[in-house]
């Protein structure tokens, strides 16, 4: 099927978290784990693509991103949506803004939006200003995040920095009015030379009308719910065919393992409970692993029951978090956290398991290469932007849901398994 729309993601989490809302729609989402290295085939409505690209040097991200939209343009899409984090994780050089330069580039088009707005998670922009809850960026615990710190909440200033060509702001108040007034806004920003402009949503109402006004641009870009409303947007005017491929669950076997890398304050408040509930829990030590290697979780998940799917992690708290990348420096101890859990998972699964929950963007990132996962189908939602989905792994069916640190409640490791039970 000819692609309608292309969308490229800086990280896993985040990639499942867009096709799981395009999903909603109940059309199939197909999510790409990498740049294919092979020409389009078995394509759907909406490919995904999910990149390892936030942190990644400006030029090796802006490199890769490229080479999605090469693919995407292949596989038919006119149409494109860069995905990043709903808390605009970013730094002063990038990767946001630079990697939207190349794609406008590459498109040809004069302006683009930013939206990070996820109003059913909590993420609003007013004024310009990223809230997280009723907190601004830079009083959420996002301020002592350890790769992307942010410690302004001011999106134009965030990404001024970033770019080359003027940034500005249609605010709330032109996005209320609706999607006409939102595009004479564009379109006078436009005249004045302003490429990227930053616009404010605080509700579900505000997205309607955003990409009700953007639809047709070359390329949006946001946190994915600015994407949400673009399915039926699309069915309506018959750009998307009512014939259209809808998604479908596997039978999957039961065997389960849970592994969290976040360190994020949900992850953490996720990953006491579900130890409150009985589940049995081993916690991966950067510094243990240093001196010793991963002798001590791989033996301790062979004795386990997968069926009453144990849980490995490295969640930690902030101060814990720091005192070991002082000893073994910040990089070091996330690589290796990120080997050890992708060793886990590829034991796991070796063991029985088949279904495969994961807690972080960077966790998620190396388990699924670990897996040699290359395509994802996307199946039912869990929470809010996170979905579980369906791959080959191993010669095995399995079932995966790759959560980003601050998504879900705090009970989302037991519920992942209840609702995949249910379908």
């Amino acid at each position: 099927m000819t692609t309608i729309l292309g969308c490229i993601a800086d990280d896993f989490t985040g990639a499942t978290d867009l096709a799981g809302l395009l999903a909603r729609s109940g059309v199939r989402v197909s999510l790409r784990i990498g740049v294919p290295t092979t020409p389009p085939t078995d394509t759907a409505a909406f490919e995904v693509i999910a990149l390892k690209s936030r942190t990644a040097s400006v030029t090796e991200a802006v490199a890769e991103t490229r080479a999605a939209l090469r693919w995407l343009q292949a596989a038919g899409a006119k149409r494109f949506f860069w995905k990043y984090c709903s808390t605009f994780d970013s730094t002063a050089k990038g990767n946001i803004g630079p990697v939207a330069e190349a794609l406008m580039t590459d498109l040809g088009t004069d302006q683009t939006i930013y939206c990070p707005a996820f109003p059913e998670n909590g993420r609003a922009v007013f004024m310009g200003n990223l809230f997280v809850g009723q907190q601004p960026l830079s009083e959420s615990p996002m301020k002592d995040h350890p790769l992307t710190p942010m410690q302004d909440s001011n999106l134009m200033r965030l990404l001024a920095p970033q770019v080359t060509r003027p940034v500005g702001l249609a605010d709330r108040l032109t996005v209320a009015t609706g999607a006409q007034a939102l595009r004479g806004k564009l379109a006078s920003l436009g005249a004045e030379g302003v490429a990227h402009v930053v616009v404010d949503a605080v509700a579900d109402k505000d997205l309607q009308i955003i990409a009700t006004a953007c639809r047709d641009m070359p390329l949006i870009t946001g946190g994915s719910a600015i994407a949400m409303p673009l399915p039926a947007l699309y069915l309506a005017d018959g750009t998307l065919s009512k014939d259209a491929a809808k998604r479908a669950t596997p039978a999957i076997g039961t065997g389960t393992i849970v592994l969290s890398g976040s360190c994020s304050a949900m992850t953490n408040a996720q990953v006491a409970h579900y130890i409150a509930t009985g589940a049995a829990a081993f916690q991966l030590d950067p510094l243990a692993i240093a001196d010793h290697g991963i002798a001590a979780p791989l033996d301790w998940l062979a004795a386990q029951d997968l069926d009453r799917a144990p849980l490995i992690y490295a969640t930690a708290h902030p101060a814990r978090v720091k005192a070991a990348q002082n000893k073994i420096g910040v990089a070091r101890t996330g690589e290796m956290i990120e080997q050890a859990l992708a060793a886990c998972a590829i034991a796991a699964r070796d063991h029985g398991a088949r279904r495969v929950i994961v807690a972080g963007g960077e966790t998620s990132g190396a388990v699924t290469k670990a897996l040699g996962v290359a395509q994802l189908d996307i199946g039912a939602e869990i929470a809010p932007g996170v979905p579980w989905t369906f791959c080959q792994s191993g010669g095995h069916q399995i079932a995966l849901t790759l959560k980003s640190g601050n998504f879900g409640t705090e009970s989302f490791f037991s519920d992942a398994q209840m609702r995949l039970g249910a379908e």
